[in-house]
């Protein structure tokens, strides 16, 4: 189940047209029937009334999505003039989305076959190329799962799902509301968390054990890793490095740790 704490008020709300949406009432009612999976959040104009609009909202109350609550609706945009929302706006993934328990069900049973699974978190990324640059590839490096943030964060639908070329249907993915809760319950079946974080303190992607049950975090583009998500973390982990930068695109940063993770897996199997 996810969390239902999914009620959020304001006043009129722009939203920009995009290929992530889905809008007008009788549409949403058949996405919440045929692929509630794929419904990642509802926008609905307040006090309007009728039977089909409550039917969207129980719909989408009992499978946790969150619903915003808006004193008007504004699509913005090429072409937006000409739509018809009716009220209500869906943002849609790409690919379903799995509830993060079964996310947890399948790193719990790996651990206790004696597998080292691999999980990697992505607090708060706002740019979709590099959530598809991540999960391409965290696919092709051979990680079982993605958990994403459900606030601030880029949605997953068609411009992730063009960077990840075709891979965002081969992983598991799933979203949260609250990673520092969802990590600490991965820690409780096994995990160790690792905290990709630019510091000079922090141990060396390079002399670190990652042939383990493991989860990495990967901050956000501009301030990292939240405060509290960072407590989370067992081990804060940095990519030694030459140049002038400090820091590298967080899609690049967390495919040298991956691959790193790919690379220790494979020398213990030699």
């Amino acid at each position: 189940m996810k969390n239902n704490r999914n009620f959020q008020k304001g006043s009129e709300r722009k939203i920009r047209l995009s290929e992530d949406l889905l809008w007008g009432i009788h549409p949403v009612i058949e996405a919440l029937e045929q692929e509630i999976e794929r419904v990642s959040e509802i926008f609905i104009v307040k006090d309007r009334k009728g039977g089909k609009r409550e039917e969207i909202i129980e719909k989408a109350r009992a499978a946790g999505i969150k619903i915003n609550f808006m004193d008007s609706l504004r699509l913005v945009g090429e072409d937006a003039a000409q739509v018809r929302h009716q009220g209500v706006i869906a943002k849609m993934s790409q690919t379903a989305l799995i509830p993060f328990e079964v996310l947890l069900d399948k790193f719990q049973n790996l651990v206790q076959q004696g597998a080292n699974p691999r999980i990697i978190a992505l607090d708060t990324l706002q740019d979709p190329h590099n959530i598809g640059a991540i999960i391409r590839s965290a696919h092709a490096s051979g990680v079982d799962g993605i958990i994403a943030t459900r606030e601030r964060s880029a949605p997953i639908g068609g411009t992730a799902a063009k960077s990840a070329a075709g891979a965002m249907s081969h992983i598991d993915i799933c979203q949260v509301t609250n990673l520092a809760q969802s990590l600490q319950a991965l820690k409780d079946v096994g995990a160790w968390i690792f905290g990709a974080i630019k510091d000079t303190d922090a141990q060396s992607l390079y002399q670190s054990d990652l042939v383990l049950p493991a989860c990495v975090v990967i901050g956000s583009e501009g301030t990292g890793i939240r405060p509290l998500v960072r407590k989370q973390c067992d081990v804060l982990l940095s990519i030694p490095m030459e140049g002038q930068l400090d820091s590298l695109n967080s899609s690049v940063a967390a495919g040298v740790i991956m691959f790193e993770m790919l690379r220790q897996r494979q020398a213990v199997l030699l």
